[in-house]
C-alpha cells in the first residue's frame, strides 16, 4: 500500500499498523466527503443530520 510505507504509528499506549491506520484515513476522507456535500448542508439546516454532530458532541464530553 502507498502512503505511509511499513510505518507503525503509536500515540500514547495505542499501537496502530498500516492496515488500521489506511482504514482510518479511508473513513475520514468519507466523513470529509460526506461534510463537504450538499445533502450535508441541507440536513444541517432542517436539523436532522446526526452522524457529524454526533462525533461533534462526543468530542466536547470527550475534552472537558
Amino acid at each position: 500500500m502507498s502512503g505511509f510505507g511499513d510505518y507503525n504509528v503509536e500515540f500514547e499506549g495505542l499501537n496502530m499498523n498500516q492496515d488500521q491506520v489506511q482504514a482510518l484515513v479511508k473513513k475520514y476522507k468519507k466523513l470529509k466527503k460526506y461534510q463537504k456535500s450538499s445533502i450535508f448542508a441541507v440536513k444541517t439546516i432542517d436539523g436532522t443530520e446526526k452522524i457529524i454532530s454526533k462525533m461533534i458532541e462526543e468530542a466536547k464530553d470527550f475534552q472537558g
